[in-house]
C-alpha cells in the first residue's frame, strides 16, 4: 500500500511540478519574491498545523489522517489548477497562495502520519530498506509523469494540475478501500478528555525530543536545511528562464526543454538510487553519520556552482549534483529519524521535524525572494548556499561523537 501511494504521488508530482515554473512565471506572472511568498504561505500552514495533526494521528489513526490529507492534498491541486477560470474576482498570486495553504493543511495531516504508519506496520529495523525501495519507485513513476505533464502544458500550462489533483482523489478513495492499520495503539491518556488527551501526547512528544541531544541536532539540521531550499527549489527554472533565457537558447518549447532536463535527472536518480540501495548501509549508526556530513558538503558545493556558473550547462551541471545527492542524503536522514523515535508518539515527533523544516522554509524563504527581486536570481541561489553551509558543521561535530549524550 505504501509503494502504491508513494508511486502514484510521484506521479501526479511529476505531472503538475516538471512545468509548474512555467505555470507560474509565464502563465500567473509571478515575480521572484511573490515566486517565493507562494512557498511562505504553504510553510507557514504546515507550521502551524504540523504539530496538531500529528497529534490526531497518535491519538485517533494515521490511516484516518492519511486519508484525511490526501482528499484535502486533491482540492488544493484542483483548486490551483482551476485559478486562470477564476476571473477577476481575486489576483492570480492570492488564488495561488489560498490554495497552497490548503496544500500545507492536507501534507500535514500526510506528513508525520504516514511515516508512522508504515514504519509501525514494517518495523524501524525495515524501513531504511523501504526508503531506498520506494525512492526507485517514485523516480520510475516520475519518469511516466514527465512527458504527460509536457503534452498537457503545451496545451494550457493549467492542465497539469487538474490532472494530479484528479490522481490525488483516486489515491483517497483507494486508501479508503485498501488500506489497513494492523499494530496502532491509541495513546493510553489520563483523562476522558479528548483534547486533554491529545495535549498529554503532544507534551510526551516534545518531551521526547527535548530528551535527546540527537534529535535536537536533526532538528537543528532541518531548520537550516529548509531555509537553504528554499533558494533552489523555487528558484532553479527561474534561473533558467530569466538568467540564462532559456527559452531563447532552445529549439523546442520551455515545457519540452524542462521535460527534457526532468528525463536525464529522473534517470540519473534512478542509477544514484540503486547503488545506494546496494552499497549503502542505513543500519549502521556511524556510516549514515559520514554519509549525512559528505552528502551536505556536496550539496553546498553543487549549489555554489549552480548560483555563479557562467553558463547554462556549468548550471545545469550543479543543479544535478545537488538533485541527485538528494536521492542519497533524504533517505539517509528518514532512517536515522525514525530509529531514534519510540513508536507512541513517533507521528508527533515526526510532526515536530516537519515543524522545524517549514520554520526554516517560511523563515528563510522571503528573504532569498527579496534578494532575488531586489538583486539577481545569481545573489539569492548564493545566499540559500550560504543558509546551507552550516549544515555542514553540524554533521561533522555529531561524526565526532561516539556516543549521544
Amino acid at each position: 500500500m505504501y509503494l502504491i501511494r508513494q508511486a502514484l504521488g510521484s506521479l501526479a508530482g511529476s505531472i503538475m511540478f516538471t512545468t509548474y515554473a512555467l505555470y507560474y512565471v509565464q502563465g500567473l506572472g509571478l515575480t521572484p519574491l511573490q515566486l517565493v511568498l507562494v512557498d511562505t504561505a504553504l510553510e507557514v500552514a504546515c507550521l502551524l498545523f504540523e504539530v496538531p495533526t500529528g497529534v490526531v494521528a497518535d491519538s485517533y489513526g494515521r490511516r484516518l489522517s492519511v486519508i484525511t490529507g490526501t482528499f484535502v492534498m486533491a482540492g488544493a491541486y484542483l483548486l490551483e489548477g482551476a485559478i486562470p477560470f477564476w476571473g477577476g474576482a481575486v489576483t492570480f498570486f492570492w488564488a495561488l497562495v489560498l490554495a497552497e495553504v490548503v496544500r500545507g493543511i492536507g501534507w500535514t495531516f500526510i506528513s508525520g502520519a504516514e511515516e508512522a504508519w508504515v514504519t509501525d506496520e514494517v518495523g524501524a529495523d525495515q524501513v531504511g530498506e523501504l526508503h531506498l525501495q520506494v525512492g526507485q519507485w517514485e523516480r520510475l513513476m516520475g519518469l511516466v509523469g514527465i512527458p504527460i505533464s509536457v503534452v498537457l502544458a503545451n496545451v494550457a500550462l493549467h492542465l497539469p494540475f487538474l490532472a494530479g489533483g484528479v490522481i490525488y482523489v483516486g489515491m483517497g478513495i483507494f486508501g479508503l478501500m485498501r488500506m489497513g492499520e494492523t499494530t496502532f495503539v491509541p495513546r493510553p491518556r489520563e483523562s476522558a478528555s479528548a483534547f486533554a488527551g491529545m495535549r498529554e501526547t503532544l507534551v510526551e512528544g516534545i518531551g521526547a525530543v527535548r530528551g535527546r541531544p540527537l534529535l535536537m541536532a536533526l532538528l537543528a539540521a532541518t531548520v537550516i536545511a529548509g531555509a537553504a531550499s528554499e533558494g533552489f527549489d523555487r528558484l532553479w527554472e527561474a534561473h533558467y528562464l530569466i538568467t540564462f533565457g532559456l527559452a531563447d537558447l532552445l529549439p523546442v518549447t520551455p515545457a519540452t526543454g524542462f521535460g527534457i532536463l526532468a528525463v536525464v535527472s529522473a534517470l540519473l536518480a534512478i542509477g544514484v538510487a540503486a547503488w545506494a540501495r546496494r552499497y549503502l548501509d542505513l543500519t549502521a549508526e556511524h556510516r549514515v553519520r559520514r554519509t549525512l556530513l559528505i552528502a551536505a558538503g556536496l550539496r553546498v558545493g553543487a549549489l555554489v556552482l549552480f548560483a555563479a556558473a557562467p553558463s547554462i550547462w556549468m548550471a545545469v551541471c550543479g543543479g544535478l549534483v545537488y538533485y541527485l545527492v538528494g536521492a542519497i542524503y533524504h533517505p539517509a536522514y528518514r532512517s536515522w529519524v525514525n530509529q531514534q523515535i519510540d513508536s507512541g508518539t513517533r507521528a508527533t515527533v515526526l510532526s515536530v521535524v516537519g515543524q522545524a523544516d517549514a520554520l526554516g522554509q517560511a523563515a528563510g524563504g522571503p528573504v532569498v525572494g527579496w534578494v532575488g527581486t531586489r538583486f539577481s536570481l545569481r545573489a539569492a541561489l548564493m545566499l540559500a548556499a550560504v543558509f546551507l553551509a552550516p549544515l555542514v558543521g553540524l554533521y561533522a561535530k555529531r561524526v565526532e561523537k561516539k556516543a549521544d549524550i
